[in-house]
């Protein structure tokens, strides 16, 4: 049974010009990030952070970084790579910002 596009009840749908940040560098692990860092008008000002190489993606600001864990959690890292990560966020992830 193949669905049609009359059959999806749209919640949203909307096109949006945005800005993606393509970086790749080496921590004192060794292991190797390729991310996009991608900048939207959505998600009250966090980011878009892809780990390119896993397929993972997760919507990030500054207060996710202090949440213990989250980022090995979310893209599957080490004790030791987490922070390598982590510092490299903290320099590109600006605050959120709430919008009524």
């Amino acid at each position: 049974m193949s669905i049609s596009d009359k059959d999806l009840d749209y919640l949203s749908d909307s096109t949006e010009q945005t800005s993606t940040r393509f970086v790749t560098f080496i921590g004192p692990s060794l292991k190797r990030f390729d991310l996009a860092v991608t900048t939207t008008n959505r998600f009250y000002g966090k980011k878009l952070v892809t780990d390119l190489q896993a397929g993972k993606t997760a919507i990030l600001g500054t207060d996710d970084l202090e949440e213990e864990g989250y980022l090995a959690s979310v893209f599957g890292l080490t004790e030791e790579e987490e922070p390598e990560l982590r510092s490299f966020l903290n320099q590109v992830l600006g605050d959120p910002h709430f919008t009524d």
